[in-house]
């Protein structure tokens, strides 16, 4: 169950076994800051998960992976234990809770699923929202242990450009894809990665709700790309985030369970080629 939905989240509420976690992140370019505006309204009882701060902090890219170590004492903090159902949602519906469910996936964690729709969707559904002071936690002891087969670094995707042994996706806009358009972060140039396929993770939500498109639809997208089930796919974008919402529409469509990241994505691909706007 890697999807819930908005009915099921509101009856679970007060399920001991569940922790809500709200995800909300947003590109560079738009002024907005997830976590001020989780203060001011959220889906009851939600954690804020900062996936800035809960990163490689070392890294010159931004939210990359962090070690074991860093992510158990930081999730720890939020009061998470490795026995919670955890939903993962934002504020846009569904575009960073899909980053969070698919890193908790690499440190190990079993139960987890994304809100369709997220915050987006309960408000348009009239559910509850609290607008007090965020609820702390009581601090755990979780313990993370990561498998890092899912994480694709520079190295394997600038290999795979001659091997093709794997199709890469991107999920950025097409504009952005085509070099069409302007990246968020102002020092990189646009333009793809030799090879790869576009399927912006947009298309995959339906823009008024903020839940994934049916699966009819979804299928038809992939389907549309000539991605078949038996091939093995990476999910990149421009820095991690919108891959995973492909990825997850794509675990979703075929009851895989996990998929692969190009963690750093066009991001670092830019920069090590010095792709930059002059």
């Amino acid at each position: 169950m890697n999807i819930v939905d908005v009915d099921w989240l509101e009856n679970n509420l007060n399920n001991e076994n569940i922790i809500i976690l709200d995800c909300s992140w947003h590109l560079p370019n738009t002024q907005r800051s997830g976590k001020e505006e989780f203060k001011k309204e959220r889906i009851p009882g939600a954690i804020f998960f900062d996936i800035d701060e809960i990163s490689e902090q070392e890294s010159p890219f931004p939210h990359m992976m962090p070690t074991e170590d860093y992510f158990s004492k930081k999730v720890s903090e939020l009061g998470v234990l490795n026995e919670h159902h955890i939903i993962t949602y934002d504020s846009l519906g569904v575009f960073s809770s899909a980053r969070v469910y698919w890193m908790f996936k690499q440190f190990g964690h079993k139960k987890i699923s994304i809100l369709d729709g997220g915050l987006k969707f309960w408000k348009i559904k009239n559910k509850k929202i609290e607008t007090s002071a965020p609820n702390k936690k009581i601090k755990t002891n979780y313990l993370a242990q990561l498998n890092r087969s899912k994480i694709k670094d520079f190295e394997d995707v600038k290999k795979n450009t001659q091997t093709k042994e794997f199709k890469l996706v991107d999920a950025r806009p097409s504009g952005r894809f085509n070099g069409a358009d302007p990246e968020p972060r102002k020092d990189l140039q646009s333009g793809n990665i030799e090879n790869s396929l576009n399927i912006p993770f947009n298309i995959i939500v339906d823009a008024e709700t903020g839940c994934f498109k049916n699966k009819e639809e979804i299928k038809k997208i992939f389907k549309e790309k000539n991605i078949m089930k038996k091939d093995s796919l990476v999910f990149s974008c421009g820095s991690g985030v919108a891959a995973c919402v492909v990825g997850a529409a794509y675990e979703n469509l075929n009851n895989i369970d996990n998929y692969n990241v190009f963690d750093g994505s066009w991001t670092e691909w830019a920069t090590k080629n010095n792709l930059k706007n002059s």
